[in-house]
């Protein structure tokens, strides 16, 4: 157990917040230790797991009814604090509303206290922010508007409502319109706006490359790397040597492919199979030794933790690691020698998995495989392809029919399949969306998706079952008002969740089964989808929901993702037969920080890539004004409708001021718009036509409306 676990420990066990020497008292602590536990107080206060009282007491937020986390603003002035990721019941907890006037003196992203003021049934909360942990924001990007004695910075990112007072003398030579980055100089207080200075001018909104430098520098992240980072990745050898064999299971001569899309450069997996004379299977999954070439500790290490995963943008990859290691000596190329880490796994004819081993290996790809490529050999058997690739032909086979039963008896068991096409922006080479087109998986990703889940969870289990401290990828179950909330739009489609008892993913399994097929099975997938928790790293094991798994972590991806290359060093740790008591004491100090550090991460990763995505949907459809589309309602408030269009997948919103045909009830239970007089309906899943009426570029929305509007129907009028 950590010294944090411990304190934690010793505080939940008090009547009372405890002072320093208290605590010191019950930890058994000698006061040679004061400055440690001092330290380690003011992180745990800093992180909001510890609130800190007059007079220096220190006690748990929740035994305060306060709650630590993260404000999430929302353009309309209220906002929510989405509760610190730490231990299963605070996990678990709903978030906390925060209206206009309650959020004081904190700006979205910000890391704060909240006191709770009210429960309102069902999970939900309401609250105020009461103190501000760590501000999120040191800079604001938007575009800028020059006033007569001042101007304003408007913030991109509509969730930051405190626009930026720029003093004259302050905005260096930002023109009206510019898009800029401001560094703010004073904070929001009562009564008084923040104020800023321009710091650089990215350019202007309708520049195509300016998307994705807005997002970028709005986010905060570092599309490059220092020069000391780029010497230290050029200091890594560029080839496999004998010597760096040595001691690892020579693979090289297995049958081995890579498979990823046309447009990877980093191939961090491969995959080995064999059909066994008794009819089982013998897998092999090949991940690079990207631990081999980062040692703990070094600068490229430090960097790595710093973004913690790679960014992908549909006109920019923001990599982990420098291209030298990432898209060199680490990825997996054909006919290379690469250094791996491998789990063997052998299999019964049913796809049982019968015993397995994890390697330190040496393996060399014999072909850079597409996805493409194996759909056209596996399943739509293309003579041409197949003649191209008929010596490994029985692999692919192999491949198909293990995949199949994976994927089978994981859905039996409750996986969920959130198997949803999306949308693939298409852009030119100076970052102008050319089209944007459906983006489906087929059997090649399913075949990879099994290999790599069932890799995953093999390691896992074998580290669970021999109590070593480790990195979990976990996913909780739903919480109760999500479900309640989901239960009252399925309702919509004749749909329930029964909720006699705990919702397991078997249950909602079968209301993802009971869809297929019908219009709305998109539009439900997605709903669905909404209600779920997200995935997150941590230090304890809770299972993974989604994919019905006890023990789940990610081991596949070290090039791209940090995670992976922390369980790839506790694990070559234990092979060496380096994991001694010490070395796990270390590890599960190290592993919550690391955790909290890499969701927070990927939380960033996946806004700014969606960002990005909005911005460039929108912009896409600035010259389709007056073009009519088909559509289905994927989202009903009290304002409006949303409907994602057929053609590009792209989302609008028709509002409730455009329909003249009679006034609307909104039904929050139903998740309708109901016509007060006429009894017209609009509610999710709904087919419509609607015509692109406006394309607003500060907000980043798609306005509609009906291409048709409702006749009246019959008998409506008034007899004279």
């Amino acid at each position: 157990m950590s010294k944090i676990e411990k304190i934690l420990k010793v505080i939940a066990k008090a009547d009372r917040p405890l002072l320093i020497k208290e605590l010191m008292f019950l930890l058994k602590l000698h006061r040679d230790d004061r400055d440690e536990v001092k330290k380690l107080l003011r992180r745990m206060v800093r992180e909001g797991e510890l609130i800190r009282l007059r007079g220096r007491r220190y006690g748990l937020p929740q035994k305060m009814d306060l709650v630590s986390g993260q404000f999430r603003g929302h353009r309309d002035g209220y906002g929510f604090v989405i509760p610190d990721e730490e231990g299963e019941a605070s996990s678990r907890a709903s978030d906390i509303y925060i209206g206009s006037r309650k959020y004081h003196e904190a700006m979205h992203g910000d890391h704060v206290v909240a006191r709770i003021e009210k429960h309102k049934g069902e999970g939900r909360r309401e609250g105020s922010i009461i103190r501000i942990l760590d501000r999120a924001n040191t800079t604001v990007v938007g575009r800028f508007e020059s006033g007569r004695d001042f101007g304003f910075v408007i913030p991109s990112d509509r969730r930051i409502v405190h626009d930026i007072c720029i003093p004259h003398d302050e905005k260096s030579k930002a023109d009206d319109g510019d898009v800029v980055m401001a560094e703010i100089l004073t904070y929001p207080k009562k009564g008084r706006v923040p104020e800023g200075r321009v710091v650089k001018i990215l350019g202007r909104v309708e520049d195509s490359e300016i998307d994705t430098d807005t997002v970028i520098a709005s986010y905060q992240i570092s599309p490059h790397f220092s020069e000391v980072v780029l010497d230290a990745a050029n200091q890594v050898s560029e080839s496999v040597t004998a010597e760096m064999c040595e001691g690892r299971v020579d693979l090289r001569a297995l049958p081995t492919v890579t498979i990823d899309g046309e447009r990877a450069r980093d191939f961090d997996d491969a995959v080995s199979i064999k059909r066994l004379e008794t009819g089982g299977y013998r897998l092999w999954v090949h991940i690079a030794d990207v631990a081999h070439y980062v040692a703990e500790g070094s600068v490229l290490d430090e960097e790595a933790f710093s973004r913690a995963t790679s960014i992908y943008f549909p006109d920019l990859v923001v990599p982990m690691f420098p291209e030298k290691l990432s898209n060199g000596i680490c990825s997996l190329r054909p006919d290379e020698d690469r250094l791996t880490l491998t789990v063997e796994i052998h299999f019964t004819s049913a796809g049982l998995p019968l015993s397995h081993r994890m390697l330190e290996s040496v393996i060399r790809s014999d072909a850079r495989m597409t996805y493409t490529a194996v759909h056209q050999i596996v399943e739509l058997k293309d003579v041409t392809v197949r003649a191209q690739y008929e010596a490994l032909l029985p692999q692919f086979e192999a491949m198909l029919d293990l995949a199949k039963k994976l994927r089978s008896r994981r859905f039996k068991q409750g996986s969920l399949d959130f198997d949803l096409p999306g949308a693939e922006i298409i852009v030119d080479p100076t970052g102008e969306t050319v089209d944007i087109i459906r983006e489906d998986r087929n059997i090649a990703h399913k075949i990879i998706e099994e290999f790599m889940l069932v890799a995953n969870g093999t390691i896992a289990k074998e580290m669970t079952r021999r109590e070593i401290p480790f990195l979990y990828r976990i996913h909780d179950q739903p919480p109760s008002d999500r479900i309640a909330s989901l239960n009252d739009m399925l309702r919509q489609f004749g749909l329930k969740i029964r909720l006699e008892k705990k919702v397991t993913p078997k249950i909602i399994s079968e209301i993802l089964d009971a869809v297929q097929g019908r219009p709305e099975e998109k539009l439900m997938n997605q709903v669905v989808l909404r209600s779920m928790q997200q995935a997150r790293y941590a230090s304890e094991n809770h299972g993974h929901f989604g994919l019905a798994f006890d023990e789940y972590t990610h081991f596949t991806s070290p090039i791209r993702r940090y995670p992976d290359l922390i369980v790839h060093r506790i694990l070559k740790s234990l092979l060496s037969s380096a994991l001694g008591e010490s070395e796990k004491e270390r590890w599960a100090n190290k592993l919550p920080e690391i955790a909290q550090h890499c969701s927070k991460q990927e939380r960033i990763a996946v806004d700014a890539e969606r960002d990005v995505i909005k911005r460039k949907q929108v912009k896409f459809m600035s010259d389709k004004i007056d073009t009519q589309y088909a559509g289905m309602i994927t989202g009903v408030a009290s304002y409006g409708f949303f409907v994602q269009l057929e053609t590009y997948f792209v989302e609008g919103l028709v509002r409730v001021s455009s329909l003249h045909d009679d006034y609307y009830i909104f039904d929050e239970k139903r998740h309708t718009l109901i016509g007060r007089t006429h009894r017209h309906v609009y509610r999710l899943g709904q087919l419509v036509e609607v015509i692109v009426s406006e394309v607003d570029t500060e907000n980043w929305q798609i306005n509609l409306r009906l291409a048709q509007a409702r006749k009246k129907s019959a008998g409506s009028r008034r007899k004279r």
